[in-house]
């Protein structure tokens, strides 16, 4: 029959005569959990090395932004970039440079000159001289030196002049302007006036209104260097419009930039014809 002693109890080993086993250290698991906790401790701290590095080695190979770039998000303060462009005068290269004309003072006493509100188209400015009073004169034209103003029924034409009943109609008497004395008017023998009516020239009698006087009155202006002593009429109430001979008819038309225009308006005031 097996040997079943009991063990004694281990709580009461020195009342019972059991002993310890002492061929164990004491406490080994605990030194075995602690060893383990600090090699995980250890190698946590080794890898976290080991990334800190390779992202310190990456950063070292991004290359430098330069200093003078300008990083989104973020106000640069970098040295500006090198310019080609010359810098502006002044006392150093970041002042504005002097202007060249001194501006107007606010209490000049010489006013600033304004836009006309209607430019005119005219080529020369307006003679202040007055007209000559009760003159009789014909009008020649300049690139037709045979020809002159001739009124007949209903307009005025270029005619060369070859009867002493043409002489009469184009002979005029020039005087100071109706609507502005320092323009011309040209009266005829039988009382009445030179007029454009419909921009063509030509003889009525006066009605006495404002609308005559103005149609009938016409500002010399100097002609083209080419036609020296020539003159341009130009209509008072209509600036910028001349008395131009087209198809050897008088006739009021725009200013134009061209040769032609500036010889078919361009006239002399000669002695006229019937004195």
């Amino acid at each position: 029959m097996p040997d079943t002693t009991p063990r004694p109890p281990e709580n009461n080993p020195w009342e019972n005569g059991w002993a310890p086993d002492t061929s164990r250290i004491p406490g080994t698991r605990r030194l075995w959990l602690a060893g383990t906790l600090a090699v995980a401790t250890v190698a946590a701290c080794a890898t976290a090395i080991v990334v800190t590095d390779r992202g310190v080695d990456e950063a070292l190979d991004t290359p430098e932004t330069p200093v003078n770039a300008t990083v989104p998000g973020l106000i640069s303060f970098g040295s500006p970039s090198p310019s080609t462009t010359a810098p502006p005068k002044g006392k150093d290269g970041l002042s504005s440079p002097r202007p060249t004309t001194k501006a107007p003072s606010r209490h000049s006493s010489t006013p600033t000159p304004k836009p006309s509100a209607k430019p005119s188209k005219s080529p020369a400015p307006e003679k202040s001289s007055p007209a000559p009073a009760s003159d009789l004169r014909s009008v020649r034209a300049v690139n037709y030196p045979d020809r002159y103003w001739h009124a007949t029924d209903d307009h005025v034409a270029l005619d060369p002049i070859t009867s002493a009943s043409a002489a009469e109609d184009a002979t005029f008497k020039v005087v100071n302007g109706l609507a502005k004395s320092s323009c011309y008017s040209f009266a005829t023998a039988d009382g009445g006036y030179l007029r454009h009516r419909n921009f063509v020239l030509r003889s009525e009698r006066d009605d006495g209104s404002a609308l005559f006087e103005q149609d009938a009155t016409f500002c010399p202006r100097p002609a083209s260097a080419s036609a020296s002593g020539a003159i341009m009429l130009e209509s008072v109430n209509y600036p910028g419009r001349f008395l131009r001979h087209r198809n050897f008819v008088v006739r009021l038309e725009s200013y134009e930039h061209s040769t032609l225009y500036r010889q078919d308006t361009a006239f002399r005031l000669v002695a006229g014809l019937d004195d």
